[in-house]
């Protein structure tokens, strides 16, 4: 599996949510609303969730070990920083 495309859609200068991203695999396979936050300890990358009947949030797509996440992680915030510069010019 190859992360084939990153597109970063919105980035807010305010607030603790800095973007949202879509992530393509394969060429064949997209997964939207990935999120970017800044957190207490740096940014961290939130999957696609929804909100339960009970108020918990819970991810509807998501990598099930720790290296396909590292893989999306990388990708994703090197693709905001690209966009950061981007918008800087």
């Amino acid at each position: 599996m190859q992360i084939t495309d990153v597109r970063v859609r919105k980035i807010n200068s305010e607030g603790k949510m800095k973007a949202i991203v879509s992530v393509t695999f394969d060429d064949c396979f997209v997964v939207h609303d990935i999120k970017i936050i800044e957190g207490q300890n740096g940014p961290f990358i939130a999957m696609p969730s929804r909100k339960m009947p009970d108020g918990e949030f819970k991810d509807i797509a998501h990598p099930i070990n720790s290296q396909t996440r590292s893989l999306i992680q990388e990708s994703v915030f090197q693709a905001y920083e690209e966009k950061q510069a981007e918008d800087e010019e």
